[in-house]
């Protein structure tokens, strides 16, 4: 008897290994998906970041090249409008100009 009870006891410490061994291979196996998932979301995420960063440097860009075409203009009529004094200012006094 005492055999009999040694080997049962031995095929329900196998029994139970392997339903351990079962369970941590299902559990491996849901880590990894788990893992796949995770990776999926943060990619979404920085897919989304990235489209985030492009539209606000496309902004940035259309307001910067906003803002020099309007300095542009106010330099053009600024210039335009001392040029007239200036050619004045030159020809009614050349030889001042030139020590200038």
């Amino acid at each position: 008897m005492s055999v009999r009870v040694q080997k049962n006891g031995a095929d329900n410490k196998d029994a139970r290994l392997g339903a351990l061994r079962s369970e941590l291979e299902t559990l491996e196996a849901d880590m990894k998906g788990f893992a796949g998932d995770v990776e999926g979301m943060a990619d979404k995420r920085v897919h989304l970041a990235i489209h985030r960063a492009e539209d606000v440097a496309h902004r940035a860009y259309r307001l910067a090249e906003d803002s020099v075409n309007h300095i542009a203009g106010d330099v053009q009529e600024w210039a335009g409008g001392n040029l007239n004094s200036a050619r004045k200012s030159i020809r009614a006094q050349p030889l001042s100009a030139l020590a200038l």
